[in-house]
């Protein structure tokens, strides 16, 4: 693309988002949104290239969407960066991505610091490759004093091995004589979970087309709003971001309730109208 036309799309770009950003409501932004990055090796073969450069693509779009996410107030963003799934794939491939991982937090550590941003690691991390753990907890460890948004990378994490985790834990304590069997609650459950401390996911995304949540955060994706876009993941920019935050914004959050109560009407619960 010349110069000068690649110079005009960018304008175009931002003065879009520009606008869909007027569009937002600062005081309903969800507090904590989760990604699932799905779509970087099939951008690469479109594309004629080997997979691992899809994921090198990529890259810029976890900038992106962490930019403009501390940018917006968000205060959590979680990104399903590995899963224990992944191990099977092309030893090739998992080897270039762990680099690729490692590398690329190095790189961002600076840019991390001055942004007030810190880095959150959740799952079997001490599966991970020595080298890449050691980048990894370097960038936790330089980000530790940051309180503004906090970036979790979950790395060869599975939500049901989470969850059995858990249960392990709190059969621990119970055998212990710690906790009672009767005393196990929805918040020992989530106490015991890699995310402990974090809200529960507002809004969880997922980039590439595919319309499943591939055992990413079973448990604190309860409520969360769904939003499945065929954008893939080297695609997905601060445009495509704002997009998501707009139709989560135009979306009504029951947890059950019925919309009359949400909106504090005064209708009967029983009314089917207002529901």
């Amino acid at each position: 693309m010349p110069v000068g036309i690649k110079t005009k799309y960018k304008e175009t770009l931002m003065d879009a988002l520009e606008s869909k950003i007027r569009q937002l409501d600062m005081s309903r932004m969800p507090r904590h949104v989760a990604i699932i990055m799905d779509g970087n090796g099939r951008w690469a073969l479109q594309r004629g290239k080997e997979r691992s450069l899809g994921h090198v693509e990529g890259v810029p779009s976890v900038r992106n969407v962490t930019e403009l996410s501390s940018d917006l107030g968000i205060k959590y963003l979680t990104l399903y960066t590995f899963s224990t799934e992944n191990w099977n794939r092309p030893a090739e491939e998992v080897e270039a991505l762990m680099y690729l991982i490692g590398t690329s937090i190095e790189r961002e550590t600076p840019d991390l610091v001055r942004n007030n941003v810190h880095l959150n690691l959740i799952g079997d991390i001490e599966s991970l490759p020595a080298d890449a753990l050691a980048r990894l907890r370097a960038c936790a460890d330089a980000t530790a004093h940051c309180d503004g948004l906090v970036l979790t990378l979950a790395l060869s994490y599975s939500g049901r091995s989470e969850l059995t985790r858990a249960a392990r834990l709190l059969a621990r304590q119970v055998a212990d004589g710690i906790l009672s069997p009767g005393d196990i609650t929805d918040a020992s459950v989530a106490g015991m979970l890699y995310t402990a401390g974090m809200p529960d996911p507002d809004l969880l995304i997922r980039t590439g087309g595919e319309c499943r949540v591939s055992n990413y955060l079973l448990w604190q994706t309860a409520y969360s709003e769904l939003y499945f876009t065929p954008t893939l993941w080297p695609d997905f920019d601060k445009n495509a971001l704002a997009d998501a935050l707009l139709d989560y914004q135009g979306r009504e959050r029951r947890f059950g309730l019925t919309g009359a109560q949400v909106k504090g009407d005064i209708f009967s619960q029983d009314d089917p109208l207002a529901r």
